[in-house]
């Protein structure tokens, strides 16, 4: 019996080269990936995207922090890099509020920079405040009070 050979191809699955970070904010949580954009289009997953673009949870990031304040915001840390049109980013925000979510992602994109290259990043980063993780968060709410952490109960005139 002759012996049958059998050529197995590898199939060459070419990986997008991102770097990863996380941000958090109050209960907000915001996973980052800054994919590396050589040429114009960047595809991640099965959509592709152009190179200075920003999608947090598959919406462009213009439809989820709408306004001209919140613009400026998540663009401050890219601004202040010269990295406005070097990257695509892809954001997953989970839990908290917009504003909370906004300071997760802030957050994150400037994690995700220093991952990159964290001599050239650094200093300027942190002079910003972007490296900071704002510790605040909501007061529990104790035994003997009213609905809120602070406020008495009201007592009675006679």
């Amino acid at each position: 019996m002759a012996k049958k050979t059998e050529e197995t191809k590898k199939e060459e699955v070419k990986k997008d080269v991102y770097y990863q970070a996380v941000g958090r904010r109050r209960e907000a949580t915001a996973r980052i990936r800054l994919y590396l954009a050589t040429i114009d289009r960047v595809k991640i997953g099965d959509k592709e995207h152009e190179r200075g673009k920003i999608v947090v949870n598959d919406r462009p990031i213009d439809a989820y922090f709408p306004g001209e304040v919140s613009k400026k915001k998540y663009l401050e840390p890219l601004r202040t890099t010269n990295n406005l049109d070097r990257f695509v980013v892809s954001a997953k925000i989970e839990g908290g509020g917009l504003s909370g979510q906004l300071d997760a992602f802030v957050h994150g994109v400037s994690r995700a920079l220093l991952v990159i290259d964290s001599n050239q990043y650094r200093a300027t980063l942190k002079k910003h405040g972007f490296l900071t993780r704002d510790p605040r968060a909501k007061q529990r709410r104790k035994a003997g009070f009213a609905q809120k952490s602070r406020a008495r109960k009201q007592s009675p005139k006679r």
